[in-house]
């Protein structure tokens, strides 16, 4: 696959265009909004099948608990707001509503990460992937650019699996994989081959993980990279032959390093296959406002903040040497 930015896309965008072609061939989809429909790229939906859109106001824990009774109604929703609100405001409705009944349907989770920007730390989510992969039988989904977004959603609505948490972004991002791509729920992507180190990275982070990458193979380092769109459940597969096959893990997510991405690889290494392992991410801290880009360098979230911890963690290897 050819990992060329085809241009910068927000993944909300691709999220809001899996939901209507989903709607396209399902008339069972319903689109659930909270008065922000563009903002999570849910007016795509609504503007495309305005009979089958609700806006529910600024009320997240109602617009879960009607997603719950149209599912038990043979529908399938598509209820979405901002990720701090789905995980922390309506975690009690999605946790017994949904996840007690499993029940299908779909929770979009938009401005996750600092990369939000301008709205700074009430709005940016950093907790999510924690607080929604612990609940049982929620999916967890976060996808690295707007096409896979649009895929992932369209897999996801299909799948009848329960209900599914798909995180997203909000700023326009590099859009790089392959429409054709082979996109499985519960199976990462192995998008570069290396020998010496591997990065789990999710979301954003997959795209800086794949420039850190080019710059850290001209230091003599060969860098396996794999896309882990599916936080829940996860690949261990894909993780075991990684960990056999190269001398050191890195994870890279725009959210906590407690209890997200890194905290997932590391609960299933120490064991399948105890291995070192560095987490890259927000170390016990809230966002703040700011650009994007600076956000992202600000919190060594960037390509440059990756090849940085990655250099110095082996210097410090090799010194302790």
């Amino acid at each position: 696959m050819d990992y060329t930015n085809k241009g910068n896309k927000a993944t909300k965008t691709g999220f809001g265009e899996g939901v209507r072609a989903a709607a396209e061939n399902d008339k069972r989809v319903i689109g659930l909004g909270a008065d922000i429909t563009a903002s999570v790229g849910m007016n795509l939906f609504a503007d495309a099948f305005p009979e089958r859109f609700f806006s529910l106001g600024i009320a997240e824990q109602d617009g879960v608990a009607v997603a719950a009774g149209l599912a038990l109604s043979g529908k399938v929703p598509v209820f979405s707001t901002y990720g701090v609100f789905t995980a922390h405001r309506a975690n009690d409705q999605i946790r017994i509503s949904l996840c007690y009944n499993n029940v299908h349907a779909i929770i979009g989770g938009a401005h996750s990460g600092v990369s939000v920007g301008p709205d700074g730390a009430t709005h940016q989510a950093l907790e999510d992937i924690a607080t929604m992969r612990v609940l049982p039988n929620m999916t967890v989904i976060s996808p690295c650019d707007a096409t896979q977004a649009r895929i992932a959603v369209q897999k996801a609505i299909a799948c009848s699996c329960g209900p599914v948490y798909i995180r997203f972004g909000r700023e326009a991002i590099p859009d790089f994989t392959d429409e054709s791509q082979d996109f499985t729920i519960g199976k990462g992507q192995v998008i570069r081959h290396g020998t010496d180190i591997t990065i789990v990275a999710t979301g954003h982070e997959v795209w800086h993980s794949l420039i850190a990458a080019d710059a850290l193979e001209k230091q003599g380092l060969s860098v396996r990279i794999i896309n882990m769109h599916t936080i829940k459940p996860l690949d261990n597969d894909i993780l075991l032959k990684a960990a056999t096959e190269t001398q050191m893990i890195f994870t890279a997510e725009e959210h906590q390093v407690s209890g997200g991405l890194g905290s997932a690889v590391a609960e299933c290494l120490s064991e399948m296959h105890p291995t070192r392992i560095v987490r890259i991410g927000v170390n016990d801290r809230f966002g703040e406002s700011g650009q994007a880009d600076e956000l992202m360098h600000s919190f060594g979230l960037d390509a440059d903040g990756i090849k940085n911890k990655i250099l110095g963690t082996i210097k410090k290897l090799t010194v302790l040497k």
